[in-house]
């Protein structure tokens, strides 16, 4: 009876997770709506993208993703819950359901996609690996790093680009890795490390947590490309397109020119049918992703577009200052473009 039972669980389980861990279609959302609320994973601690404030609120990009999901799915942009997760922690945390979504500044490759039971539902933030040096070091470029020891973060896909970018370039180095974000930043600060090396937006997020910023400088050569976008388990096609549809929502928003400010008007008054079906006003589009037809009204008002979120968390009037650069929209001199609604 015992071995009959047990068959049954891991049968039950498989059901749900799949046999390679994959989840069920509809499982996920299912679940979700059920619980009414989505958890998602954030990282550790990184300024602009998932950090706490004084209060305990998770702020940044990476965290605006979630709430704009759960404006969609809930109507209410406040009914997600955030688990902060370390690069070791993240991929295991998805796989076992311990989080809905994971939306960490987590570079999209082909191992990911399609050899752990993930999948990648779009790109928020184009990114690159660089350098960030203390300007005591004297160096301009990263082909003057030979023989410097490197802090990186350990589990993450910066190992492997620094590692090819000092081959390529015949140059050697001494890496010492950690599993955090703030552990290597503090290395760099103490001097335990000549240069700290990661995704550029994550240099300019621990530059700004160090105790003197101006002495340290982003080095301007980028190693790699690193895609970062929100991930789910595979399985679910339903909350794969929701939270791959959000995104899109977010960036067609602000090329419409739709903002948190006018898009209750805009859904009432637009006279543009593109405008008209992202906000629900024709057709019946939010149907098929299991949504209402306001959906898109309920991200943008609660949430903002694509470019809110990102100037209010990353752009120029943040500390980190970041140019708009590839993440400005395709029709402005950048690469982000998403399909339309229709």
């Amino acid at each position: 009876m015992k071995m009959l039972k047990s068959t049954l669980a891991v049968l039950t389980a498989a059901t749900v997770f799949g046999i390679s861990g994959m989840a069920q279609a509809g499982a996920t959302l299912d679940a979700i709506q059920k619980k009414g609320f989505i958890q998602c994973g954030v990282s550790d601690g990184l300024p602009g993208f998932s950090v706490p404030d004084a209060s305990g609120k998770i702020l940044g990009i990476d965290a605006d993703v979630c709430r704009a999901v759960a404006a969609a799915v809930f109507g209410d942009a406040t009914k997600v819950k955030f688990s902060q997760l370390n690069a070791k922690e993240r991929f295991t945390a998805l796989q076992s359901g311990e989080i809905d979504i994971l939306s960490r500044n987590t570079t999209w490759t082909s191992s990911r996609d399609a050899g752990m039971g993930l999948v990648f539902t779009g790109v928020t933030y184009y990114d690159g690996v660089g350098f960030l040096a203390n300007k005591k070091l004297g160096v301009k470029s990263a082909k003057e790093l030979d023989g410097a020891t490197i802090c990186i973060q350990a589990g993450t896909t910066t190992e492997l680009n620094v590692s090819d970018y000092f081959r390529a370039n015949n140059l050697k180095y001494t890496p010492i890795t950690f599993d955090t974000s703030d552990e290597s930043a503090k290395s760099l600060e103490s001097g335990r490390c000549d240069v700290l090396t990661s995704d550029k937006s994550q240099l300019y997020a621990q530059r700004s947590k160090l105790a003197s910023p101006n002495d340290y400088v982003v080095l301007p050569e980028t190693i790699s490309k690193e895609p970062l976008g929100p991930v789910v388990r595979k399985g679910d096609e339903d909350w794969f397109s929701i939270v791959k549809w959000t995104l899109f929502a977010m960036l067609n928003a602000e090329e419409a020119g739709v903002t948190s400010k006018n898009v209750l008007d805009e859904a009432k008054s637009t006279k543009n049918p593109d405008v008209a079906r992202l906000l629900g006003a024709d057709g019946e589009y939010g149907k098929d992703l299991k949504l209402p037809k306001d959906w898109v009204v309920k991200i943008v008002s609660q949430v903002g577009n694509y470019g809110e979120v990102f100037e209010k968390n990353l752009g120029k009037g943040t500390p980190l200052a970041i140019d708009r650069g590839l993440n400005a929209l395709w029709n402005n001199g950048g690469i982000q473009y998403a399909p339309p609604v229709r």
